[in-house]
């Protein structure tokens, strides 16, 4: 079960969150069949959907990460609840590739950085909040940063990792990141480099069997921490056919008599990889509701 904890500094400088999301991430292995480089790409955006979701202040908010560096792994999607819950995919799922020049799966090269980042929050306004940034290096965590430096003026650090077994079973996932408050000053800046300093890698710590709070107190040593609150997040994909039903209504009533000459109109869910089956009659019986 996946678990994410949230804490702040009994001096109310800064905010941090980590968490397992290794059973979050080893679902959208099985759903998407993913590759070791690309579970890497796809479980490092969950991750940081997962955070980023927690942040919306809405019960009905949602968030939606999109990165598009011209990779082959193609285009990476995330989605996110206030509760942490979240569902992806990736565009090209089987890319593989060498290991980079660390010895470790190369998410920077399967992504690509000539492109962006874009956030977009549905805050159940008119229209969705949408943030883009140009990505940094296809590797997530830095391009999460890079989003809050630049689109929220917000000092960030983050850090996202996968660690896949070699039968591409998923063997830890996780993250943190720490956001300064407005309290903050240059000695409290001082104080989290120093924190920082020799910090093991997540995938290390967590594969050590430490919880996400030992990893907040581990992250945060210099600082006495307060936890606000505990999750346990899912992979969850909300579609259903009332909802595939609507997405065909949209399409217009052209559109509509065109799929109706095929034997089998299917539409599948990126997310889950749901099937969903309609005859020429059913689809017939939706031009009559456009």
């Amino acid at each position: 079960m996946a678990h994410s904890v949230r804490c702040i500094s009994k001096d109310g400088t800064l905010f941090i969150m980590a968490a397992d999301t290794s059973d979050i991430v080893e679902t959208a292995r099985l759903i998407h069949s993913t590759s070791k480089v690309c579970s890497a790409a796809l479980g490092r955006l969950l991750t940081a959907g997962v955070f980023m979701g927690q942040m919306l202040k809405g019960e009905s908010d949602t968030l939606t990460l999109r990165i598009k560096g011209g990779g082959p792994a193609g285009v990476v999607v995330a989605v996110a609840d206030s509760k942490g819950n979240v569902k992806g995919y990736i565009e090209n799922p089987n890319v593989e590739l060498p290991l980079n020049e660390k010895g470790k799966l190369d998410v920077g090269k399967a992504v690509g950085k000539d492109g962006f980042l874009t956030v977009m929050r549905d805050l159940g306004l008119k229209e969705p909040y949408i943030g883009q940034v140009p990505l940094v290096s296809g590797e997530i965590a830095e391009d999460i940063t890079a989003y809050y430096a630049m689109s929220e003026q917000t000092p960030t650090v983050c850090a996202l990792g996968v660690l896949v077994n070699p039968d591409k079973t998923i063997a830890v996932a996780g993250g943190f990141i720490v956001q300064l408050l407005p309290t903050a000053d240059d000695k409290i800046i001082e104080k989290v480099e120093k924190s920082l300093e020799d910090i093991p890698p997540v995938t290390k710590m967590l594969a050590e069997g430490m919880t996400p709070v030992d990893i907040c107190k581990r992250v945060l040593s210099e600082f006495e921490l307060e936890l606000l609150d505990e999750t346990n997040p899912e992979y969850r994909c909300g579609c259903s056919k009332d909802r595939v039903v609507r997405a065909l209504i949209s399409l217009g009533k052209e559109e509509l008599l065109s799929l109706a000459e095929d034997e089998v109109t299917e539409v599948n869910c990126q997310f889950c990889n749901k099937k969903y089956k309609f005859t020429p009659g059913e689809i017939k019986a939706l031009v009559k509701e456009v």
